[in-house]
């Protein structure tokens, strides 16, 4: 046998030792490395072969905003390729068939995770004072993301979008769509349905703070009624729409 063959065989058979007895607290290192410490694995059980634990989203200031538990099983022939692949076994609120690991990258397929509007805070801290309401679902065949890595593509839908500022409950249906690309992740936002019409687009890379652009019209029966909760967030055009950044 070719000396390459045994260097390759024999790197297999270590990472598949280290993956049998590693302590599962090592998948929670490596996915809060790749997601700055906003995704972290709580309260850990087994290896990184098989385990079990809490799937945590947090915020800048490591308060957990939503979690869902999970359990893994490690797909042994990806680690000759260098990679930790495994299938999950989830349930509500959060659906999700695989994850692919490594230092710099994590890789998520068959996503469809259901968490309340208040979690944006954790991601735009700037949002934390509107009170966000309603349901936030996020839908994707793959996402692909890392400190200095965007891929993939996924939908957000906001349904009963609310705010605790607003006069008007719900505000609206919206839906914000992700594209990764040139290592950032690019938004664009529409309206569904509802009285306040949305419209924008945004830019993010990871490890910087994100930059997004939006158009607010109200309908002239609504005016009088949301036109002052506007005002507080935005700022208002000669032609009675309003003009939201967030830089």
């Amino acid at each position: 046998m070719k000396p390459w063959l045994w260097l390759a065989g024999g790197s297999g058979l270590y990472a598949m030792a280290l993956a049998a007895f590693a302590p599962a607290s090592l998948l929670d290192a490596m996915l809060a490395d790749a997601s700055n410490g906003r995704f972290r694995l709580a309260s850990a059980e087994g290896t990184m072969w098989s385990g079990q634990a809490i799937t945590e989203l947090r915020d800048a200031a490591a308060l957990t905003r939503w979690a869902a538990p999970v359990a893994w099983r490690l797909r042994p022939a990806a680690l000759l390729a260098g990679r930790l692949e495994y299938r999950l076994s989830t349930r509500p609120p959060a659906s999700l068939s695989g994850v692919s690991l490594s230092w710099s990258r994590v890789e998520l397929t068959g996503v469809d995770i259901r968490l309340p509007a208040a979690a944006l805070a954790s991601g735009v801290p700037a949002l934390a004072p509107w009170g966000m309401g309603g349901e936030l679902q996020l839908v994707a065949d793959r996402l692909d993301f890392g400190p200095a890595h965007a891929g993939g593509s996924a939908t957000m839908h906001w349904r009963s979008a609310d705010s605790a500022l607003a006069p008007v409950s719900p505000l609206g249906d919206y839906e914000l769509q992700f594209e990764g690309r040139d290592q950032a992740w690019l938004a664009r936002l529409r309206t569904i349905t509802g009285p306040l019409q949305l419209s924008g687009e945004g830019r993010w890379r990871p490890g910087d703070p994100p930059a997004f652009e939006a158009s607010m019209i109200v309908p002239p029966e609504n005016r009088q009624v949301l036109s002052p909760f506007l005002r507080l967030i935005a700022v208002e055009r000669s032609d009675g729409s309003f003009d939201w950044r967030l830089r």
